[in-house]
């Protein structure tokens, strides 16, 4: 079973505290394979919020048990990164954990040295802060989140929603991410590259929001699409269309239909026993050998190997941390 360890000083925000733990700590019956094991781990009687107090029997150092580490939105972490909290996560790190943070949460894995020379958000309105007080990081406002494999940084609020059902979608797969979000009664396909925010409201010509052009896409993905097809349903000319594609998903319309066909293949690849050539149809790709050719691209692996992993029930071998 897979360990998730929450790092909970006082400050913290309830909301990004309990979105790990809606989607790692609630069981799945439906699941054929074994869940999350979530650990709360905190400072003796931790504020949380205005109201609420954390009782945990399980203090910061036990972070270093766990196979992922997750580090929610902290308001003293922008002024002054809370020092155990800190020690924690870099140890935790060495041990061998995947370690996440959301929102300001960032800050204690900079801290901590966990994001000198990589790429990284935090909420839009903290970037800059971050940028100055750590110049070694690539620090990118524009995005929901960034997987940088054993390091993952989120922006704030929701975006800590995506990148959590990312990481079930990297262990368990696509379909266990689906239905992780089906029960949380979100959408599952928000991407990492996704803007932040847009500061101009998007709409299609025929006053549909892009959401909804996007929704229509997904219901479709298993037809040839092209730009002119996704314009002719947003009412809109292709070249405003891949314009409003770039500010709300960070990519061009083609390049977004690409990762849902992706996406969709391998839920297929992990739920169905159709073949390769089956699944290509499905999807939109039309051939085999056009499937494994972006899918090794897109996930880097190939189909086989993909269905291999996940068909067996285990999904991807989980990070052990050192003894």
């Amino acid at each position: 079973m897979r360990t998730v360890a929450l790092g909970i000083t006082d400050n913290m925000s309830l909301f990004e505290l309990s979105i790990p733990c809606a989607i790692f700590g609630s069981p799945r019956p439906e699941a054929a394979y074994s869940w999350y094991d979530l650990t709360v781990c905190s400072t003796p009687g931790a504020r949380v919020g205005a109201w609420f107090r954390v009782d945990s029997p399980r203090g910061l150092t036990e972070l270093a048990a766990a196979n992922t580490v997750i580090v929610p939105a902290c308001d003293d972490a922008v002024v002054t990164p809370p020092p155990e909290l800190v020690h924690a996560v870099r140890t935790a790190h060495e041990r061998g954990a995947r370690v996440a943070s959301i929102c300001t949460g960032a800050f204690v894995l900079a801290a901590a040295g966990l994001l000198d020379g990589r790429r990284a958000t935090t909420h839009w309105s903290y970037a800059e802060a971050l940028a100055q007080q750590y110049p070694g990081i690539d620090v990118d406002a524009d995005v929901l989140y960034v997987d940088d494999g054993d390091v993952l940084t989120s922006a704030g609020q929701a975006a800590g929603i995506d990148v959590c059902l990312h990481m079930v979608r990297t262990d368990y797969g696509a379909a266990a991410a689906n239905s992780a979000a089906r029960r949380l009664v979100v959408p599952p396909h928000r991407d990492g590259g996704q803007a932040q925010f847009v500061t101009t409201p998007l709409s299609s010509g025929n006053g549909h929001s892009l959401n909804g052009l996007l929704d229509w896409a997904i219901e479709r993905v298993d037809q040839p699409l092209t730009v002119t097809d996704l314009a002719r349903e947003a009412g809109l000319s292709p070249r405003q269309l891949s314009r409003q594609f770039l500010a709300v998903t960070g990519t061009s319309p083609l390049q977004w239909l690409l990762t849902q066909r992706i996406r969709r293949a391998q839920e297929l690849l992990e739920t169905v026993h159709d073949s390769v050539d089956d699944i290509a149809a499905q999807v939109g790709l039309g051939t085999a050998a056009t499937l494994r050719r972006h899918f090794n691209r897109r996930v880097g692996t190939s189909p086989d190997a993909y269905r291999r992993t996940f068909q067996s029930g285990r999904g991807r071998p989980e990070a052990r941390p050192a003894d």
